[in-house]
């Protein structure tokens, strides 16, 4: 139990930002699915889209804090590959 005022609002802050970059990590998640989809399509044209805002919105995630720079990196270049595969196949 919070016994101070700042420890009050440290729990307050604390609640307002996990559920900023919960919903953060839900977005990317969501579009990332949406970019497997467009791969299973194999449509081209969906790939690239779907794969230029995923790339972006994991990059804003990274800038924002809900994931690490390296794991937003490690994203992108996993799908890079895969988008990269389905274009020479």
């Amino acid at each position: 139990m919070a016994h101070t005022n700042q420890q009050r609002k440290r729990i307050r802050q604390t609640e307002t930002v996990n559920t900023a970059h919960t919903a953060t990590r839900s977005r990317v998640a969501t579009l990332v699915k949406k970019f497997e989809t467009a791969l299973a399509a194999a449509a081209p044209e969906q790939i690239a889209n779907a794969f230029k805002v995923a790339m972006s919105e994991l990059a804003k995630a990274a800038q924002k804090g809900a994931i690490t720079k390296g794991a937003a990196a490690r994203k992108t270049s996993r799908l890079a590959a895969k988008a990269k595969k389905t274009a020479t196949s």
